[in-house]
Formats: structure tokens, sequence, C-alpha cells
């Protein structure tokens, strides 16, 4: 969305939460009368409980959840919301003097925008000189500057309530500092329990990738050199000599293979960048690379982006059918750019599996470092997997 339009929106959200808070103060007032009398009852009948009656909380709940949709349609407020009746009056009583200063502010804004529209027509339309003071250039120009100032102010201030807003409403309707250090704790314990799985697929992975690649092409190798041993025949033994020497040249290849895959030395030396290029060079697609990101990031950001476009250029080339694959690694979206975002896209039949063994795999790496990982694979294609790690 553009600016203007960002900002139409958020003086709509204000002007709304204006009218919205001079009935939220008449609820307030009915509902502090509800409160006395429910209290001066409690105390009459000697039952000493404190309690929201069962219609006001419901109500302050309602008015207190259509205020958070307000937020976030028009102000941009996308956290949580966590709260019952007692936080839901305690929200609104601290919101409603922030409405009414968000449409004081507005209503200053119109009156200002009325008197300059007023002004410059009194000068160059009809002539009626506000005060009798004729638009001289001085005049015009000094008039121009305070309006400006007064406009900056303004605007500083209109954006100052909305900082308000947000503060208000993530302070009394979001969860609890409890809430959020059992949720952390939860997430943590899940993704230490998931690294712990995918190194144990990795090692897996590594075991079967030695057994059915380069044990079989050292036990073939141990075959052949035994053939030749004893080999009665000179020329059957420089054949079959020759034949373990090739064995041995892509028992080699393969290992050479599994190390790579386990850890390119790249990483360590020339970076993420060099690593993906010899991913898009050992790679049966065409695989192009787009690399826009200015600083190196962290050595684990890098790590986990790498495998996750090894892993996604891999599965592309076996199951997708794909002819073409676009790796896209760029700044994240985190307002402070300390974010890395991976987008790997192939033209192929899509259909891809989230909840298989490889992205499974890939979805708790990023996971462990409080990353964000989505696979988007319609049948028919294309298939889009993204990953956006954080670098701080």
């Amino acid at each position: 969305m553009k600016p203007p339009a960002r900002a139409a929106r958020k003086a709509a959200g204000l002007a709304l939460g204006a009218l919205s808070a001079v009935a939220e103060l008449l609820f307030l007032a009915v509902a502090a009368l509800v409160m006395a009398y429910t209290a001066a009852s409690s105390l009459a009948s000697a039952r000493g409980r404190d309690e929201v009656p069962g219609a006001l909380a419901d109500a302050a709940v309602r008015v207190a959840r259509a205020e958070h949709r307000r937020l976030g349609a028009f102000l941009g407020h996308r956290e949580p919301a966590e709260f019952g009746p007692l936080r839901a009056l305690a929200y609104l009583v601290l919101r409603v003097p922030v409405g009414l200063l968000g449409g004081a502010v507005l209503a200053l804004v119109a009156y200002g925008a009325a008197e300059a529209a007023a002004l410059a027509v009194g000068w160059w339309v009809t002539g009626d000189h506000l005060d009798g003071i004729p638009p001289d250039g001085w005049i015009v120009a000094y008039v121009a500057v305070a309006g400006l100032v007064l406009l900056f102010l303004a605007v500083q201030g209109l954006a100052g309530v909305v900082a308000l807003e947000r503060r208000v409403a993530r302070r009394c309707l979001g969860p609890s500092r409890l809430a959020e250090y059992e949720r952390r704790i939860a997430q943590l314990a899940e993704s230490r329990a998931d690294v712990v799985e995918a190194v144990d697929d990795e090692r897996r992975r590594i075991e079967r990738d030695l057994h059915d690649g380069v044990q079989q092409r050292l036990v073939a190798l141990g075959m052949l050199i035994g053939r030749a041993r004893r080999a009665d025949d000179g020329d059957r033994a420089r054949d079959l000599l020759r034949q373990a020497h090739e064995e041995a040249q892509r028992a080699l290849a393969d290992l050479r293979e599994t190390a790579w895959r386990v850890y390119p030395a790249a990483l360590d030396g020339e970076g993420l960048r060099a690593a993906l290029e010899t991913v898009a060079e050992r790679s049966p697609l065409p695989v192009g690379i787009d690399y826009d990101v200015p600083e190196r990031p962290p050595h684990a950001v890098e790590t986990a982006a790498y495998f996750v476009v090894c892993e996604a250029v891999t599965n592309a080339a076996k199951h997708s059918g794909a002819r073409r694959v676009s790796v896209r690694v760029t700044r994240g979206s985190a307002p402070d750019g300390r974010m890395v975002a991976v987008r790997i896209e192939d033209d192929g039949r899509g259909g891809a599996d989230p909840a298989g063994g490889g992205l499974a795999g890939l979805a708790r790496r990023v996971a462990a470092l409080d990353g964000t990982f989505t696979v988007a694979s319609p049948p028919g294609g294309p298939t889009v997997i993204g990953a956006e790690l954080p670098c701080g």
C-alpha cells in the first residue's frame, strides 16, 4: 500500500477510534455504576466477592475485541490478544482518553485545513482579506511556513496517537508476560527436540549414503584386487587392475559427493554465494541464482540457507519433472533488515508434501533458528519453498 493510502487508512482508524471512545466513555460510566452497585450488594450480603457481572463482562470483552479488530484493520496491529473481562475493562479505561486525543488532533487538522482554504479564497477569489491584510509575498511566505510547521506537528501528533493505541492494546490485550515465557519455553523445548531429530535423520542419511554408495564401491574394489592377485594370466591381471583403478576413482568421487552433501567447504571459505553456485553447477537442472545480501550472514544462517536450497533443488531434480529452478536470496521483511529470505521456485508438476522427510527436516532446521519455513506446491505447480532466517 502506498504512503498516502496508508496515512488515509490510519486517519480513518483514528476517526473511528474517536467515535468509539465517546460510546465507550458512556459504557464505562454505566459500568462504574453497575460495579459500584455490585460491590455494595456484596458487602450488604456479606459475600465479600469481587467479580464482574456476567452481562457487563461479556459486553466489555465484545467491545475490546471490536477495538482489537479496528486496530488490525486500520492501524496495522497484528499481535495476538488474550484477555478476560477485567483486562478488557482496564483496556477501555486507558484507551478512551487516547481515542479522544486522536479525535482532538484530527479535529485540529480539519480546522487548520478549513482555515487555510478560507484564507486562500479570501485572498485570491473574493478579495475579502483577513484583517484587511493583502496577500503580500512576505505575508504569504510567513503564513505558508507557519502552516507547514503546524501541519508537521499535527502529523507527528497523529503518529504518536497511533503508537499509543498500539502500546495500550499490547499492554492490556496481549498475552501476559508469564504466558509469553511459557510459550517461549514450549517453543524452545520443541525446537530442541526437532534439532535432535534432525541430527538423527542426518546421521541416518549419511550412513545410508556410505552403505549404498562408498561401501559397495570398496567391496567391488576389494574383489577386483583379489581376482587380480589370483589371476595366472598377466593380461587378465592388468585388465582387472585397470578395472580396480576405475572403481577406486568412482569410490573416491562418491566419497567426495557424500562429504560435500554433509557440509560444503565453500561455506567456511567463500561464503553462501559460492556454495550456492556450486549447487547450481552440480545440479542436472538449470538453476538461476539471484543473491542480494550485502553483508555476510552468521555462519548458522548460511548453513541453514544452504541446506534449504540444496534439498529443494535435489527434490526438484528427482521428483518434480521441472525444467528449471530459480533461487533468490535477499534481505528479509524484518524492519531492521536483519533477516535472510530464501525462495526456491521450480516449474515442475507440484504436489510436494511438506510433511515428507526432506522438507520436514528443513522445517525443523529453520525452526531451530527461530525462522519460518513455507511450502506452496499446488497440483500442476509451481512449487515454491521459502524460508526466513533471523540474523540477530
